[in-house]
């Protein structure tokens, strides 16, 4: 049985710095390619997002007529932690090697009281895996984040943390990976419709 996860990206913030847990509003005044999206997924799929207002209100606006699943803070973007809602460029100049190396070499690099990217696809995995097991042969909807998206990329791919990253993520894209008993695998991914 194939459990099919149809991932989208919240509404755009329009925030120019790193923005985690942070919760700003998305811009939704897209309603056309909402519209798209909603109905390109399956009518009997359920849906879930993260608990972060961005992410809360763009599964709203797509759902339909599908189950709504409460949302949950495993399926939140990385916590950027002391970096949360700065710039690149102020904190490379404060500490090069240290957001050069969470940035080129992700992995266990985290930023200062904030998550690497192992902890992430730790994170989002379990809650994968609980969806894969709970809505087995059944689509699911998951509404989230660029990081909580493409480390399930990776997952499915099999590619490095740094070979994933070569993957863009728009927001309102739609990205596709499945479950079965032998493993994860990937479809279309960074969909705009």
């Amino acid at each position: 049985m194939i459990t099919r996860f149809h991932m989208i990206r919240h509404g755009p913030t329009h925030a120019k710095s790193m923005v985690g847990w942070s919760d700003l509003p998305a811009d939704l005044s897209d309603t056309a390619m909402l519209s798209r999206l909603s109905r390109a997924l399956p009518d009997t799929a359920v849906v879930i997002s993260s608990d972060l207002s961005r992410a809360v209100a763009t599964a709203d606006a797509i759902q339909g007529s599908r189950t709504r699943l409460p949302h949950t803070s495993d399926l939140r973007e990385i916590h950027f932690g002391d970096w949360e809602l700065r710039r690149w460029s102020e904190i490379d100049a404060e500490d090069p090697d240290h957001i050069r190396a969470f940035w080129e070499k992700p992995g266990d690099v985290a930023p200062p009281n904030g998550e690497s990217w192992n902890r992430l696809m730790q994170r989002v995995s379990r809650q994968f895996d609980r969806l894969a097991e709970t809505y087995r042969g059944q689509d699911v909807v998951v509404v989230g984040h660029f990081g909580q998206i493409l480390c399930q990329v990776q997952r499915a791919l099999g590619l490095t943390a740094t070979e994933a990253f070569a993957h863009k993520i728009d927001n309102l894209s739609l990205s596709r990976i499945d479950h079965e008993s032998t493993g994860w695998s990937a479809g279309a991914i960074n969909q705009i419709l």
